[in-house]
This record gives C-alpha cells, sequence and structure tokens, in this order.
C-alpha cells in the first residue's frame, strides 16, 4: 500500500498543502494522512499514517521538509519505518530508502538541510545582535499593566496558570513571564507551583 504525508506549517499555506496532495495523489496513494501543523509541534497525522503502515508498504511525502524537521528526526522516523519493513520516498529528491543509494542520499541531503537551518538561526542572532548595538531593535513589546495586574491577581486565587491564559486570552508561557518577573511583594504567589 502507498501511505502519504502532506504537512504545512500554518493554515495560510493552502496552496502548498494542496499541490502536496495533488502530488501524492497522482502518484496513488490509497490513503493520505496531512496536517496544518509546526514541525517541532505534536504531528499526530504523522505518528497516525507510521502507527497504520504495514511491511511491504511505502510511506510518501511530496518534499523532505514536510516529513522531519532535524537529522535525528529524520533518522527516527526512518528507523521507525525501517523495523516495520516500510520504505520512504521523497517525490522531489527521487530518494527512496528501499535502495541503499536511497538510504545514503537521504542521511546526506538531511545533514545539510540541518546544517543550512543552523546557519539561518546564527545569522538571525547575529542580525539581532546588531540591531541591539544599533538602538534599532526594541525586543518583545511590554506586556500591558492591566494584564500584568490581572495575572497576578487570578494566580492568587489559585486557579491553574491555564486557566488564568484561557480567561485572560493570553498564552500559558505569559503567565509564566509575568509571574517569573513579579516583584518580591508578591511572593506570596507560588511561581514554581503546578497550579
Amino acid at each position: 500500500m502507498i501511505v502519504g504525508y502532506a504537512r504545512t506549517s500554518t493554515i495560510e499555506q493552502i496552496a502548498s498543502l494542496e499541490a502536496q496532495l495533488k502530488e501524492l495523489q497522482s502518484i496513488g496513494c490509497d490513503k493520505i494522512y496531512q496536517e496544518q501543523i509546526s514541525s517541532i509541534a505534536e504531528r499526530s497525522q504523522l505518528k497516525a499514517a507510521m502507527d497504520f503502515v504495514r511491511e511491504g508498504d511505502v510511506l510518501v511525502v511530496a518534499k523532505l521538509d514536510r516529513l522531519a524537521r532535524s537529522v535525528a528526526d529524520l533518522l527516527t522516523i526512518v528507523q521507525s519505518l525501517e523495523k516495520k519493513n516500510v520504505s520512504l520516498r521523497i517525490l522531489n529528491l527521487g530518494i527512496d530508502t528501499n535502495t541503499p543509494t536511497g538510504k545514503l542520499m537521504l542521511t546526506m541531503l538531511g545533514a545539510i538541510g540541518q546544517f543550512e537551518r543552523e546557519i539561518m538561526l546564527e545569522r538571525q542572532r547575529e542580525g539581532i545582535a546588531k540591531a541591539k548595538a544599533e538602538g534599532k531593535f526594541k525586543g518583545r513589546k511590554p506586556l500591558d499593566q492591566g494584564i500584568v495586574e490581572e495575572v497576578l491577581r487570578l494566580c492568587e486565587t489559585r486557579i491553574t496558570r491555564k486557566e488564568v491564559a484561557e480567561r485572560l486570552e493570553i498564552g500559558e508561557a505569559t503567565v509564566y513571564r509575568v509571574l517569573k518577573d513579579a516583584k518580591p511583594e508578591n511572593s506570596n504567589i507560588l511561581i514554581n507551583s503546578k497550579l
């Protein structure tokens, strides 16, 4: 059986998802799993596809970056598929792990992709440092004082941090940031509490 997997990082990338689906359908995928989620998040449809495939099946993706976020992630996926005697095919690279050459090429390309990402992140950090030095980078916008006070007030009521975030329609990480930045007069709030 040929099983396809398509992914985009955001819901705005509809055209990319449609292109992947069209390509997977054109090669005769019997079943296609798809999702619109970041590669660093839990990819439930990828897990479902990997749980579904059986010995002799082929998992197909249109592009390598739709499947794995790093070489380690890629190798983990490939090893999991190999344990089930399932091969991986990446259409835009013409790679099929059913062959020794395909396995070698996949590993090399994954390493190059990770290297490029790390170089890009390094350049980004350098750009931010330069902008800060020139006074052009202000960083994250400070939180509205009213939100800060509401977070602190709600946390004192001993509801969970998640509930605080939901009530105020902010991210849970923001709640923890407010608590971390809280002044000593708010020490009665258990910052390290699991609440």
